[in-house]
């Protein structure tokens, strides 16, 4: 489990950015040099370099410098695993939903007969 946190937390806390989201959804378009990205999103170069140094401790981007460019592109980490522990909570939170409507329910039924 230790593990499991441990590539969870670098995962949730380089998705945690929305610049890194917005890198992640524009790799999803075609690689991109990191200066290219760094125009995209208004800041200098040396602040996307370290939003993608991020994404590559996490897995989820990896770069490959050819002469004087570094480019990015998805990496092999497709947060299978996150996505299945969030999927978990998701049917928690809809069971203990669809238990309160069912309460709201019985609670106007009985308002209706009194």
């Amino acid at each position: 489990m230790v593990q499991f946190q441990a590539r969870f937390d670098t995962s949730f806390a380089a998705l945690s950015d929305a610049t890194r989201r917005g890198v992640l959804e524009q790799l999803g378009r075609g690689d991109a040099s990191i200066t290219a990205l760094a125009e995209k999103f208004h800041m200098t170069l040396t602040g996307m370099k370290k939003h993608v140094r991020v994404l590559e401790r996490a897995g989820l981007v990896t770069t490959k410098k050819v002469g004087r460019v570094r480019t990015c592109r998805l990496g092999i980490g497709r947060l299978e695993e996150e996505a299945a522990w969030i999927e978990n909570y998701r049917q928690l939170w809809n069971a203990r939903f669809d238990e309160l409507d069912r309460l709201v329910g019985e609670l106007k039924e009985k308002e209706k007969i009194s």
